[in-house]
């Protein structure tokens, strides 16, 4: 039975990376399509903005905690998860772990090249796993049809989709019902990590929460965007005062 957290009227769940992966096996074996969300902070507090975002989270078949400042939130709200779960690393883990038959992947987003050479890269790492398609993130609605149908037609059984968020959430609850897959993933910044042309914080920084400072210090210019963190303890807070 699904167990969840609700933070701020987003339904998160309750799962360690081992029962997430476990979950992705269920629903390989299901005939019909799941939706994976991996929210962090900014996404949250978007949704608490946007009815129609929080409303499209919550009917994903799993959300996970994509940082630390989810994690957070959920202890502040005496509702502890039990870890993060990033999009990259559950993504990175599906490739490794033990199915009966390795499932097949398309690669949908991102830059012109970043999924071919991501795909490339993969393969090489991890023997045994396909990529049967990719396509980049640069297309005009016109050509979604065509998109869907390349992505269909390859047989895959993982799509991840990395528009960035919220885009890629909405381009997957609007396109759901058209796809053949048995799994799609929002993945952010995935498919440019395993290309190689962006790099994760370094462990310390990812063990002790702290990969929003790293990016900062990367990327100055993220700073508006960073301050959408404290905004979302704050109102966290203010939810644990007062329910």
């Amino acid at each position: 039975m699904r167990s969840t957290v609700d933070i701020l009227g987003v339904n998160v769940d309750f799962v360690t990376m081992n029962q997430a992966l476990e979950n992705i096996k269920v629903f390989l074996s299901e005939d019909k399509i799941h939706v994976i969300y991996t929210p962090n902070s900014e996404i949250m507090m978007d949704a608490q903005k946007y009815p129609a975002l929080k409303d499209l989270l919550n009917r994903a078949d799993m959300l996970t905690a994509d940082g630390a400042g989810v994690v957070l939130a959920s202890k502040i709200l005496k509702t502890a998860l039990p870890e993060k779960v990033s999009g990259f690393d559950l993504v990175k883990n599906s490739f490794s772990i033990n199915f009966e038959k390795k499932p097949t992947y398309f690669f949908f987003g991102s830059k012109i090249g970043v999924a071919e050479t991501a795909k490339s890269n993969v393969e090489k790492e991890f023997p045994g796993i396909v990529v049967k398609g990719c396509r980049d993130g640069f297309f005009s609605d016109a050509e979604e049809p065509e998109i869907i149908n390349q992505i269909n037609s390859s047989g895959a059984d993982i799509l991840l989709v990395a528009l960035g968020a919220p885009k890629q959430e909405k381009w997957i609850s609007a396109n759901r019902n058209n796809l053949k897959v048995k799994i799609c993933i929002g993945v952010g910044g995935t498919l440019d990590v395993l290309a190689g042309f962006q790099t994760l914080a370094p462990d310390f920084f990812r063990r002790h929460g702290l990969e929003w400072f790293y990016r900062l210090t990367k990327e100055p210019g993220r700073l508006i965007r960073m301050l959408k963190l404290p905004k979302f303890i704050i109102r966290v807070i203010i939810r644990r005062i007062f329910k």
